[in-house]
């Protein structure tokens, strides 16, 4: 089974924020030499906001980062890759999870769901190579290697990157989303981090995760420690950034999903300084 080929760096977004993108905008991401822009938020099965992304660009690719198997059924969520896969072909990555359980009234045995949700992806014709796994823990980061094209984690560490190649194996496609903040003052974009964290010290998943690199009850406990801060967003100046988006690439990924904590009108500039460093231009 061949491996997505997403290119080194992606940009990732919530999808309703890449919905509101023009079209000249989808275009200047794309001349910079980031290969896909990866869509958060939980969308909807629909996913019908994918073809005006990908009907604007020529190569850019576009990945559910991702679908949650509680609110997306399969056969719908099938239906929709078929349909943009028939317009675009090789241009798609469904990306699924379960999200969290303090989020799901219904969230139980996460794990038994998405074997379901694979068992229905596979009846409904989604190849395992064209959809990959929101996974932090060992068994779902193993599953997602078994059962599809690879594993696209959130809010890790290059620690965690090695960690999960060695238990995936060389074939299986790993991409890590790392967050960052186009800022030498520290102290500004410790507070810009440690707002967007704070939902996330709230999240079961997320702190065991943390935990299990080596983070302490302390680190992980609100507001969250500057040691935790700056581990999960790069920070500083631009070829410290850079050195530390291109250590998950060094630690063993495929692809790193990159998400500029800025309002969208500052996306691209930021994307415009970070993308020549990256080596992407």
């Amino acid at each position: 089974m061949s491996k997505p080929d997403l290119g080194p760096f992606g940009v990732f977004g919530h999808f309703e924020q890449w919905a509101q993108f023009s079209p000249h905008e989808l275009q200047e991401i794309e001349a910079l030499g980031f290969g896909a822009l990866w869509a958060g938020g939980s969308p909807p099965a629909d996913l019908t906001w994918v073809e005006p992304i990908l009907a604007a660009t020529e190569t850019l690719q576009v990945a559910a980062g991702i679908v949650n198997v509680w609110t997306a059924a399969p056969g719908p969520t099938a239906e929709s890759f078929h349909r943009i896969e028939a317009a675009y072909p090789g241009r798609f990555l469904l990306g699924i999870g379960v999200g969290h359980p303090e989020a799901q009234t219904e969230y139980k045995k996460p794990y038994d769901a998405l074997i379901d949700y694979l068992d229905d992806l596979d009846r409904y014709g989604v190849p395992r190579n064209r959809r990959v796994v929101a996974a932090l823990g060992p068994k779902v980061l193993a599953l997602s290697a078994q059962r599809s094209a690879g594993a696209h984690p959130y809010l890790t560490t290059p620690a965690h990157t090695a960690q999960a190649r060695e238990l995936m194996g060389p074939e299986a496609f790993l991409a890590p989303e790392h967050k960052v903040v186009l800022t030498a003052d520290a102290d500004a974009a410790r507070a810009v981090g440690r707002r967007m964290l704070q939902v996330y010290l709230g999240l079961v998943n997320y702190v065991n995760n943390w935990k299990r690199l080596g983070f302490t009850d302390e680190d992980v406990a609100k507001p969250g420690s500057d040691s935790l801060v700056d581990a999960v967003i790069a920070h500083g100046e631009v070829d410290a950034i850079v050195g530390a988006l291109r250590a998950h690439l060094d630690a063993g990924a495929d692809h790193v999903p990159v998400q500029v904590l800025t309002t969208p009108d500052k996306l691209i500039p930021a994307l415009t300084e970070l993308a020549g460093p990256l080596g992407l231009r």
